[in-house]
C-alpha cells in the first residue's frame, strides 16, 4: 500500500464545499432492485472466485461524498475523494484484502520470489479486458510502472516504488508473466503493489510518449476514453451535483455460483456540503450507505435504526491519530522572530513531556467525541492490533509530574501561577487549527484550557484549510498546531514518510539542518525495519521506534476517533472494516435485496 501516512479525510482540503442543486437531480430516493441477470463466466477468462453471500444481480446503490473528486486520474490523484472514486474503476496487481489486512491474489493469480527476496515474478490472469472490452496483458503492466516511475507524470506512489534510492526493475518475461527486481530485499514488498493501478497501454501510450500522463482523465473527460479493470466504469458526471458508475461488463471476480460481479448494476455517488446534510440524506432515505459518521450525527441517528431500517456501526479506532507538534523547524531568524526564543521551550524533552502530562485526553474524548475514541501514548494506534506496542503505558494526565518536568528544566512561576523559562520570560504560545474542522477546534479549547493550569498562556489561531496547510508544509509560520493523518495500510512503512526525518509528513521538523540522536536512531530503524525479512525482528524494530517516540515526544499524540459508519438493511454483504474505504471496500460484493424491508445476509 502507499508508503506514507495521509492527511486525513477529515482535513477539508479533500473536502471542498460543494452542494447538490435543489430540483435538478433525476435521481430516485431508492435504490430499488431492476430485473438483471447475472451473467456466467467464459470459460476463456481466468476468473478469481471470492467468498461471501450471494447476492441478487441488479439494482443502484446511492452513496454520498462530501466533495467531488478533483480528477480521474490515478497517476496524480492526492485526496481522498478522487481515490475513492477511482478505486471503483481500477484494480492492482496484488491487493491488500481490506477485512484480513493481508495481501492476496487480484490481477496477479500468483507470484513467486527470489531466496534472496529481491526478485518477484508475477503471473497474470489469463482472458481479461479492461472495460472497454480491450484485452489486458503483460504489457499493461510494465507500461504503468513506467509510467508511474516517470518524474514527468510527479506521480505520488513514486516515492513507494524507489528501494533504496533505486526504481524497482520492471520487465516482461511473456504475455502473462512479469518480473520485478528490487535493489535490495523489502520487507512486505507485496503491499507494494496495491494502490497501483494497471492503466490501459492502449488509450495512453501516445500520452506517456508525449510527457502529458499527469494531464489525462479529467473531470471533464468522456467516459468512453476512460477504461479500468475495476468493478465499474464511469457512465455521467455532473459538475456540483453527482457522479454515477456502471457496471463493468467485463469484470474479472465471480461469485461461488460462477456468476460474474459486480451484483450492482452501477453506483451513484451525490455531493453533499457537509456532515449534516449527508446524516440527513441517510436518514430520509435518499442514500443507501454512509462512511465517516461525526458522533454527534451518529448519536442522533442510532436513536432512529429500527423504525427507519438501517444499522449503524461502531468499528472502533482505525489507523487514524490526531496530535499537537511544536514548530522544531530550523528556520532564518526572519521567520516568525518571536518563534525562535520559543523553540527554545521546545526542544526541551521536558517541556514536550509536560504538556503531554498536562493534557485530559479522557475529556477530550468524553465532551468531544462522546466517549468513541481512544486515548494515545504514541501514533500506533489500538485498530493496529499487530504493530501497536504494548509495553508503553496508556496516557495518564498528572499536573504533578507536569510541574516537576518543568522545575526539572528551570522552569518557574511568577506572581498569578504564570509560567516563566529560566530567562524570566513568560511562557505563551499559540495552537494552530484548521477552523473548518469543529472537533479539532474543540480539542485545542479543551488544551488551551488544560495548560492554563500550568501557567502557560495559550491562544488558538484558526485558518480555514488551504491556509492552515501552507503555514505547516511551506511557510512554517506557526508556533505549534493540531493535524490529524491516517494510515492506509498498518504496515509501519506507511510511517516512513512521516517518522523519518527527510519524510514528506515529518510535520514538526521538515526543514532540518541537525536532527537530535534519538532522531538519527528512528531513521536508521524504520530503514532497518525496511529491509528485515524476519517478522519477529522487524516487530522488535519498530517496537524500539515506539519507545524513542514515546520517550522523546516530538509530537504530542492525543487520540484514535472510532470509524462511525451505516446502511440500509437491504444493502446486503455490508461489512464494513477500518481500512481504506471502510464501507465499499468489497463494492463488487453488495447487492440490494429484493424486498426492501428485508435483512442483509449474515
Amino acid at each position: 500500500m502507499r508508503s506514507r501516512a495521509e492527511i486525513a479525510v477529515c482535513l477539508p482540503i479533500l473536502l471542498g464545499p460543494f452542494s447538490l442543486i435543489a430540483g435538478t437531480s433525476e435521481l430516485p430516493l431508492t435504490a430499488q432492485p431492476s430485473s438483471s441477470v447475472c451473467t456466467s463466466i467464459s470459460s476463456t477468462e481466468e476468473f478469481l472466485s471470492v467468498k461471501g453471500e450471494i447476492g441478487q444481480c441488479g439494482g443502484r446503490l446511492i452513496i454520498s461524498k462530501r466533495s467531488e473528486p478533483k480528477t480521474l486520474n490515478p497517476l496524480t490523484a492526492i485526496d481522498n475523494i478522487s481515490r475513492d472514486v477511482i478505486g471503483l474503476m481500477t484494480a492492482d496487481l496484488i491487493h491488500v484484502n481490506r477485512d484480513s489486512q493481508q495481501p492476496e491474489a487480484a490481477l496477479a493469480k500468483s507470484w513467486t520470489v527470489s531466496p534472496d527476496g529481491r526478485k518477484y515474478i508475477l503471473r497474470l490472469r489469463h482472458g481479461l479486458r479492461f472495460s472497454d472490452g480491450y484485452p489486458f496483458d503483460a504489457d499493461d503492466v510494465v507500461f504503468t510502472f513506467q509510467s508511474y516511475l516517470d518524474e514527468r507524470t510527479h506521480a505520488p506512489q513514486r516515492d513507494l516504488l524507489m528501494i533504496s534510492g533505486k526504481p524497482i526493475a520492471v520487465k516482461k518475461i511473456d504475455a502473462y508473466s512479469v518480473s520485478f527486481t528490487l535493489a535490495q530485499p523489502y520487507a512486505a514488498a507485496e503491499r507494494l503493489f496495491d494502490s497501483i493501478a494497471i492503466l490501459p497501454r492502449h488509450l495512453l501510450q501516445r500520452l506517456y510518449e508525449a510527457g502529458q500522463l499527469m494531464n489525462i482523465w479529467g473531470l471533464n473527460t468522456p467516459p468512453t476514453q476512460i477504461a479500468g479493470l475495476g468493478p465499474f466504469r464511469l457512465k455521467e458526471y455532473t459538475p456540483g451535483q453527482r457522479i454515477i458508475f456502471e457496471r463493468n461488463p467485463y469484470y474479472w471476480k465471480s461469485d461461488a455460483k460462477r456468476q460474474r460481479l459486480p451484483y450492482l448494476d452501477g453506483i451513484a455517488a451525490v455531493f453533499v456540503t457537509n456532515n449534516d446534510a449527508e446524516a440527513l440524506r441517510f436518514e430520509s432515505g435518499e442514500t443507501d450507505v454512509i462512511s465517516r459518521l461525526s458522533v454527534a450525527n451518529f448519536a442522533v441517528l442510532e436513536r432512529d435504526q429500527q423504525r427507519r431500517k438501517f444499522r449503524l456501526y461502531d468499528l472502533g479506532p482505525g489507523l487514524e491519530y490526531s496530535f499537537l507538534f511544536f514548530n522544531l523547524n530550523d528556520l532564518s531568524s526572519d521567520i516568525l522572530p518571536s518563534l525562535k526564543e520559543k523553540q527554545s521551550w521546545f526542544r526541551t524533552v521536558a517541556f514536550r513531556q509536560a504538556v503531554s502530562s498536562a493534557i485530559d485526553r479522557e475529556s477530550i474524548i468524553r465532551l468531544v467525541y462522546r466517549g468513541r475514541a481512544y486515548p494515545l501514548s504514541v501514533q500506533v494506534t489500538p485498530g493496529n492490533k499487530l504493530w501497536m506496542n504494548r509495553s508503553i503505558p496508556p496516557p495518564v494526565r498528572s499536573l504533578p509530574r507536569a510541574r516537576e518536568l518543568l522545575r526539572q528544566a528551570h522552569f518557574s512561576w511568577g506572581s498569578g501561577g504564570s509560567l516563566h523559562d529560566a530567562q524570566g520570560q513568560r511562557v505563551q504560545f499559540s495552537i494552530l487549527v484548521n477552523t473548518e474542522n469543529v472537533q479539532r477546534v474543540q480539542i485545542a479549547t479543551l488544551i488551551q484550557q488544560d495548560l492554563k493550569e500550568l501557567g502557560m498562556g495559550v491562544s488558538l489561531v484558526s485558518l480555514e484549510s488551504h491556509t492552515f496547510l501552507h503555514h505547516v508544509f511551506t511557510s512554517y509560520e506557526y508556533e505549534t498546531a493540531i493535524m490529524t493523518l491516517v494510515d492506509p495500510d498498518p504496515d509501519p512503512n506507511t510511517e516512513i514518510n512521516v517518522l523519518s526525518s527527510k519524510g514528506g509528513t515529518h510535520v514538526w521538523h521538515l526543514k532540518s539542518n541537525n536532527t537530535p540522536s534519538w532522531q538519527d536512531e528512528i531513521d536508521l530503524l524504520m530503514q532497518k525495519q525496511s529491509i528485515t525479512l524476519n517478522l519477529g525482528e522487524r516487530k522488535r524494530i519498530f517496537d524500539r521506534v515506539q519507545d524513542l517516540l514515546w520517550q522523546n515526544m516530538p509530537a504530542v499524540f492525543l487520540i484514535s476517533p472510532d470509524i462511525l459508519v451505516g446502511a440500509k438493511n437491504r444493502v446486503g454483504n455490508f461489512h464494513p472494516v477500518i481500512l481504506g474505504d471502510y464501507t465499499l471496500w468489497n463494492v463488487e460484493q453488495l447487492f440490494i435485496h429484493k424486498e426492501p424491508g428485508a435483512e442483509r445476509g449474515s
